[in-house]
């Protein structure tokens, strides 16, 4: 049985994963149809659909995509945001979550006050609407996706120099996480590294040293 099974919606987080965890067992499932089908909402079809897949699987699953996951979870698996979105909770407010894609928003919002509900402190957080950016990632160009990210984040951050942590909500956006977290003095989180660190076995020696 695999260590862990992972959930994506784009072929490009296979690579990234196995790079992040080279020594564990991981199985990689690719649906990116699931992710174009929920653009406009998830119907009871899809819904059905991810919920059948995820609760065929043995042992424990992660979900990569934003988009599906709270339907994800419903069926048992681990939304890739939720150890980042309690970590954000843990550092406390003003958090600014940045997005690049519109399906993001809503899930991720509810995900974030969630975070800040179990701990029973308000949510503090401020959106940035990155969605003009998301036609990089379709067209594969990761070093212009990050550094336009990176870029935008920064900009934002100008107008909000009291914020205490970064979110970069979805997976498809850690690239950006190194640069921004080498030129600012608060926390940049990203979810790859952080829901592999949770899900994992305890003790388990597989993820690369280098982190995402």
């Amino acid at each position: 049985m695999a260590d862990l099974t992972l959930i994506h919606t784009a072929k490009v987080h296979v690579a990234s994963f196995a790079s992040l965890a080279p020594n564990a067992n991981l199985s990689q499932i690719v649906r990116s149809d699931w992710l174009s089908r929920a653009q406009d909402g998830i119907d009871d079809s899809l819904r059905s659909e991810i919920i059948s897949t995820i609760a065929s699987l043995e042992g424990p699953a992660l979900c990569s995509c934003t988009t599906i996951g709270e339907v994800a979870e419903t069926a048992g698996a681990t939304r890739i945001d939720w150890p980042m979105m309690q970590q954000a909770a843990q550092i406390g407010g003003p958090v600014l979550m940045a997005y690049c894609l519109d399906s993001t928003r809503t899930p991720s919002s509810a995900l974030l006050r969630r975070a800040f509900s179990e701990i029973g402190e308000p949510p503090d957080f401020t959106l940035l609407d990155l969605t003009d950016l998301w036609h990089l990632f379709e067209t594969g160009d990761m070093t212009a996706f990050a550094e336009a990210i990176t870029a935008a984040v920064l900009a934002a951050l100008a107008t909000h120099p009291k914020t205490s942590a970064v979110i970069l909500a979805q997976a498809s956006m850690k690239e950006a996480g190194p640069s921004l977290a080498s030129q600012l003095d608060i926390p940049v989180l990203t979810s790859p590294e952080t829901a592999l660190q949770a899900l994992l076995p305890a003790g388990h020696d597989s993820l690369s040293p280098k982190g995402a």
